[in-house]
């Protein structure tokens, strides 16, 4: 007897909060990257299907209301860039209490220490909080909305694959971890 198995599973999510220029560079890094990659913004000005053309998804809601209502699983990446306590607490609340791959916040420090404290006095345990991965990205001296995409994305594939985020030159920790191929499922 001869069995073929084919197994399909459908590319992991990346949510992307916030529609500024920033999030709509991590848009293109995240499609290149395989994933199906929604934008989500309550602001119907900014969040238009022409200023994200590459995203698989564009919605117009509140984003806790949203990530609340929405499929997650343990392969999602959340990648909070609205940069608005309005919008980030209500967010992150929702966001580090699920089951997902990642969640990374944009922001300075002294953004992320208020964005901390914040999070606290509205509940968030030091548990959840450890999850946060904020600022977001690999300290790649990114500037433009282009290289702090490409900063995220190092930083999302580094956490996915468990790599360190330094040099290869020079380093001792072999170059492929899983053994598996470049293209593993995430």
């Amino acid at each position: 007897m001869t069995l073929f198995v084919e197994t399909s599973v459908p590319p992991p999510r990346m949510i992307v909060f916030g529609a500024i220029d920033f999030a709509a560079a991590l848009v293109r890094a995240g499609k290149f990257l395989g994933y199906h990659v929604t934008v989500c913004d309550a602001r119907a000005v900014f969040t238009t299907r022409d200023r994200f053309p590459e995203a698989d998804e564009v919605v117009v809601d509140w984003p806790h209301r949203y990530l609340r209502g929405t499929r997650t699983d343990a392969r999602t990446v959340l990648c909070v860039l609205t940069h608005d306590a309005k919008f980030d607490v209500p967010l992150l609340r929702v966001a580090l209490g699920m089951p997902v791959a990642f969640v990374g916040a944009l922001g300075s420090r002294r953004t992320h220490a208020d964005r901390e404290r914040r999070l606290r006095e509205a509940g968030v345990g030091e548990r959840e909080l450890s999850r946060l991965r904020s600022p977001i990205g690999l300290d790649l001296g990114a500037r433009t909305p282009e290289e702090t995409a490409l900063s995220i994305a190092a930083e999302i594939v580094a956490s996915r694959r468990g790599g360190t985020g330094v040099p290869l030159t020079g380093s001792a920790a072999p170059i492929h971890r899983d053994g598996g191929s470049a293209r593993a499922a995430a």
